[in-house]
């Protein structure tokens, strides 16, 4: 089965985001999600990443953001931009609130289809 909407880019650059992330695949923060909200410190330590990522997340999360947010607005895909932004938590640059779980179960599905709606209308 074919989809259009996830076709390959040959022309993307792949070593980019694995780069970013010096080869790192597992989230020094295992709670953070999709669905967690980040915000910038307000008078956080002087950035010391060098790539521009981290500053644009720093400059997109002066209003909350969800890591799904930041994940499609820098065009970033979602276990990168988990990476970068457990990386600004750790050095202190943002803070963050992991997703109030309801009763219906682990995922609130009404938060998905509201985060889903967001990034369409990106």
């Amino acid at each position: 089965m074919h989809n259009d909407h996830f076709r390959f880019d040959e022309n993307a650059p792949l070593l980019r985001p694995y780069a970013m992330i010096r080869g790192r695949t597992v989230n020094s923060r295992p709670e953070l999600d999709m669905l967690t909200f980040v915000v910038t410190v307000e008078y956080g330590p002087r950035l010391r990443h060098p790539e521009p990522e981290y500053a644009d997340i720093i400059g997109l999360c002066r209003v909350p953001q969800s890591v799904a947010e930041v994940s499609a607005k820098l065009r970033l895909p979602l276990a990168v931009t988990k990476i970068l932004v457990g990386d600004l938590i750790g050095d202190g640059y943002l803070d963050y609130r992991a997703p109030a779980h309801s009763d219906v179960g682990p995922v609130d599905l009404g938060m998905l289809r509201a985060v889903l709606g967001g990034i369409r209308r990106l």
